[in-house]
């Protein structure tokens, strides 16, 4: 019955084989343990049966990641067996796998950050490397935003930035000053146009997100940090150390354009002022130093 429901996966759910690989080694699994230690028929199998099945497995080392895997294949082997008739209920459905512990994302302290976007501007591109990392850990936007951005898009003297995230929702962020004015002398550098992407890669394109990558891997070595610098790690950096100062969850959560926040009608009936006001009280380089009058 095993081999027909794994042809069933191959044939008509074409699903790839190291998927298959996967199925079968679960599936295998649960047919071995049900021969040793259950009623000898996997149809037979009750939800303890299955609890117990997992508790086993468990305790030969298998981690919570793939107990979920485990038991999802069953889940699907038990659902298949329902709609073809071969068992009345699915033991299966009722019966989750241990909690993988989540792995919180690496991040930046402050001085690290400082110390990474702060990159000398007097060597060949410079002012582009500086301009992208203050832009990076200033709002927060993923690499694909990034790349694609257009000088069109950038608000500076309203210090806004309008990016198009995933699934095409746009949202508004905030620009800090030391990125507006990273930025304003990039532009008065490269001559950028309005159409013209921020940071052109190339052929005059946008910069392609694998270059970008190399980038900074290569300005972190230089700026003495020896993390693995990656684009997204100055995107935790910035959610890490917008929250750690101003405690609002909701606030951060609107900056980055997680899923829940799914398109500018959200601004209609948000105060996106309350947002620029925690933006700007909490982000270490949001704030202006006294005395400075710049866009």
């Amino acid at each position: 019955m095993i081999d027909d429901f794994l042809s069933h996966l191959q044939v008509e759910r074409r699903v790839s084989p190291h998927t298959l690989d996967g199925y079968r080694r679960d599936l295998e699994s649960l047919s071995a343990w049900t021969d040793k230690y259950g009623p000898g028929d996997v149809k037979a199998l009750r939800d303890g049966d299955i609890r117990a099945f997992v508790a086993a497995e468990h305790r030969r080392g298998l981690s919570p990641k793939s107990l979920q895997r485990r038991l999802s294949a069953v889940r699907s082997y038990f659902q298949w067996l329902l709609k073809h008739g071969h068992v009345v209920a699915n033991p299966a459905a009722g019966v989750r796998a241990p909690k993988a512990p989540r792995k919180l994302p690496q991040v930046l302290d402050p001085d690290e950050a400082k110390a990474l976007v702060e990159v000398p501007t007097d060597v060949p591109l410079g002012l582009r490397d500086r301009a992208m990392l203050e832009l990076f850990y200033s709002s927060g936007l993923r690499l694909s935003e990034l790349c694609a951005l257009r000088w069109r898009d950038l608000h500076l003297d309203e210090g806004l930035v309008s990016v198009l995230g995933k699934g095409n929702k746009q949202r508004i962020v905030p620009v800090g000053s030391h990125a507006r004015n990273a930025l304003h002398e990039w532009r008065t550098d490269s001559g950028g146009t309005d159409d013209a992407p921020v940071f052109p890669g190339r052929g005059g394109g946008p910069i392609s997100a694998r270059a970008i990558q190399i980038r900074m891997r290569q300005l972190a070595q230089r700026q003495g940090l020896f993390k693995r610098v990656h684009p997204h790690l100055l995107r935790h950096s910035f959610a890490s150390h917008v929250l750690e100062s101003s405690g609002d969850l909701r606030g951060v959560q609107e900056l980055l354009g997680h899923a829940d926040i799914s398109t500018t009608q959200i601004y209609t009936h948000l105060d996106f002022g309350h947002l620029a006001k925690v933006y700007d009280a909490a982000h270490p380089r949001a704030r202006r130093k006294r005395g400075d009058g710049a866009a």
